[in-house]
């Protein structure tokens, strides 16, 4: 790849910004867990499994710039960074749960000393961004069969390199297909109103040399009743214990049409998105992002009257029942989602 979403080097936490792609490939570097934090509320990056990640290398910053050199102190700022990352945005799991994981491990009492705090939290954080491609990789491999030689494929929201450490899930699964030799045209969502799918996943695939063309959010049902689709796959940001997905707001609607033109919908997912503790999408909460998102394209051009008041959801909630299959890197989940998902732990 010519570009990483993030990575760590020498003691700061760079993120492309992809507030700015495809215009410029702006790389940011932070020092400190709250300007992380700001990062991911901000959307500098996005994509739940990047979050994660990017949430883990904040902890990390801790340890590493302190000159207190005392380990009570240090422990107590890992505690109010922690605390500060969780704030960040409500919806994507892998945010909580990469932080739980960062804290069960700074949490031993064996880590006596601030560069043992400092080489743990750094050692645990890279291991995260390493098992990302892993997965991701494996969720692709799993998927590779229930794709045609030939495939028409809708995709929304973006879900590749950019919204991972690298590689994708959903779009991880397409570049794969590509890349075996399948024949593989990609329909993408706009996804509004931060337009992920028309500048992101475009500019992905554009690299990946995979054929597709952007289209309306709207626009699904009429290329699916007329030019025919093989497929829809979407990313997750959680899916509850009963197989409710919470993704990128527009998914719902996608799932409807699709059930309706008779297209098989599947949900790409590493199984640190699956929230058993959460029992339905109910009780997902969603995300309320700005209505200047709505009003203004990308802060820019206004396309509303003035004053004009919006609602800005950033997820909505996909009912288990029009989704086909989780694909996660444990293999391919079917109905009945409350049993089978389960089974995966």
């Amino acid at each position: 790849m010519t570009f990483r979403s993030i990575q760590w080097v020498d003691g700061v936490v760079r993120m492309l910004d992809q507030r700015r792609l495809p215009q410029e490939t702006l790389y940011h570097d932070y020092t400190t867990p709250e300007a992380v934090a700001e990062a991911i509320r901000a959307m500098v990056i996005r994509g739940a499994p990047a979050i994660g990640v990017a949430a883990a290398y904040g902890l990390a910053l801790v340890p590493w710039h302190d000159t207190s050199h005392n380990v009570a102190s240090v422990r107590a700022a890992i505690q109010q960074a922690d605390a500060v990352l969780r704030a960040s945005r409500p919806t994507a799991v892998n945010l909580f749960w990469a932080l739980d994981r960062m804290m069960a491990r700074l949490a031993d009492p064996a880590l006596a000393s601030v560069p043992a705090l400092r080489d743990a939290a750094l050692a645990e954080a890279n291991a995260l961004a390493q098992e990302d491609i892993a997965i991701n990789k494996a969720i692709a491999r799993h998927a590779l069969p229930l794709i045609p030689q030939k495939a028409t494929i809708i995709h929304h929201c973006n879900t590749g390199s950019l919204a991972t450490v690298d590689y994708g899930t959903a779009l991880g699964i397409i570049r794969m297909a590509h890349e075996v030799g399948k024949d593989i045209f990609a329909l993408v969502d706009e996804t509004r109103p931060r337009l992920q799918g028309a500048r992101l996943t475009a500019w992905e695939l554009l690299q990946y040399q995979v054929p597709f063309k952007i289209i309306a959010d709207s626009a699904s049902g009429h290329f699916m009743r007329t030019l025919g689709v093989d497929l829809c796959v979407v990313g997750a940001d959680r899916v509850a214990a009963n197989g409710d997905t919470a993704n990128k707001i527009g998914t719902y609607n996608l799932a409807v049409v699709a059930r309706e033109n008779g297209v098989p919908f599947y949900v790409a997912a590493p199984t640190t998105t699956i929230d058993l503790s959460t029992p339905d999408g109910d009780a997902i909460p969603i995300e309320e992002r700005p209505p200047e998102e709505v009003t203004l394209v990308l802060g820019q051009c206004q396309i509303a009257p003035d004053d004009a008041p919006a609602a800005n959801p950033a997820f909505d909630v996909t009912p288990a029942k029009y989704i086909t299959a989780i694909i996660t890197e444990k293999g391919v989940v079917y109905p009945p989602f409350a049993e089978n998902l389960a089974k995966l732990f």
